[in-house]
């Protein structure tokens, strides 16, 4: 996952110059997985629960997201796992503050989609998630 939403590159854009302050999101911030990918300016379509299933958007602090270092921010603390998923093919994720009206902030594509039968776990490894600037 690498791309920025375009509402957040503009926002580090202008406070990197000074014109702004940069709004800090209201954490934890929440990775969702997608079903159709988004782009920079429309969000994807999430995983929706269906046939008994319980999806929900998992917190990234469990994965003890580590200082971004030369531009790439990762998970270095252990999977991030999604339990009782429906029956789907995950094509993305998408990472989404807490607010009230929760704000999407990053976006991206699997390297291979997921599919998964109504009631299996869907798991993301250690160090699988990036997040990147440069």
């Amino acid at each position: 996952m690498a791309n920025l939403v375009q509402v957040e590159a503009t926002s580090m854009l202008n406070a990197s110059f000074g014109r702004i302050t940069f709004p800090a999101p209201t954490t934890p911030m929440m990775l969702r997985l997608m079903s159709t990918n988004g782009s920079s300016t429309a969000a994807g379509t999430e995983v929706a629960n269906s046939g008994g299933s319980t999806y929900a958007p998992q917190n990234m602090s469990t994965a003890a997201l580590a200082n971004a270092s030369a531009g790439v921010l990762t998970t270095s603390g252990g999977a991030l796992s999604f339990t009782n998923m429906p029956a789907i093919t995950t094509t993305g994720v998408e990472v989404w503050d807490s607010t009230g009206t929760p704000v999407r902030k990053w976006f991206g594509a699997l390297t291979a989609s997921k599919t998964t039968g109504l009631g299996d776990t869907l798991s993301f490894a250690a160090s699988s998630i990036t997040a990147t600037l440069g």
